[in-house]
């Protein structure tokens, strides 16, 4: 007979913990986030560098019209509670700023780096999750082998909706009001073709 499981960890268990700014709930259970390397830690510098033009009031120096935060504690309906690389909100629709911890409020587009030991994690747990509560964007970004999978909500499950590497140039949704150099935010110059 298995062993039954223990209730799920809540936000509360993860503050208790003592470092909750390193934490997550991930499929019920407190996981540690993973260690920042050299290749994350410069490819979540650089993504907020690229969305930067967005991450304002529209027509303020740039598209706007975002909230957009790194490092953000999101809760989710059934507990889980993850800490987005970078996660954003259209003003549209939040037209103030989320100021709570965690941000309850479901955001309209989630960015995940891909680190080495959290593949599981950052591919299948979390877009199921993100899936049910109807996120509607969801990116990959792998500094390993310098891709970006860009994701749509579909009543089925994410769509992969575009691919590109380093060295490509694209409009990717949500942000396809300006071209994006894939490569800048794995560190490659911006003036490099």
């Amino acid at each position: 007979m298995a062993a039954p499981r223990p209730r799920p960890a809540t936000f509360e268990d993860l503050v208790l913990r003592g470092d909750p700014e390193r934490l997550e709930i991930v499929d019920g259970e407190i996981i540690e986030r993973a260690a920042t390397w050299p290749g994350h830690s410069l490819a979540a510098i650089k993504l907020a560098v690229v969305t930067d033009p967005f991450n304002r009031r529209p027509g303020s120096r740039g598209p706007g019209g975002w909230w957009i935060f790194a490092s953000l504690h999101t809760g989710y309906p059934g507990g889980e509670t993850y800490c987005h690389d970078t996660a954003g909100w259209r003003r549209d629709r939040v037209p103030t700023c989320p100021t709570e911890w965690p941000v309850r409020i479901r955001p309209d587009w989630v960015c995940e780096i891909v680190s080495p030991k959290h593949e599981r994690n950052d591919l299948v747990v979390k877009p199921r999750v993100l899936h049910t509560a109807e996120v509607p964007h969801y990116w990959i970004l792998d500094p390993v082998e310098r891709i970006l999978l860009v994701h749509r909500w579909s009543r089925e499950g994410y769509i992969v909706v575009q691919r590109a590497a380093a060295g490509e140039v694209v409009r990717a949704e949500p942000f396809e009001a300006i071209e994006l150099r894939v490569g800048v935010m794995f560190g490659d110059e911006e003036d490099d073709d």
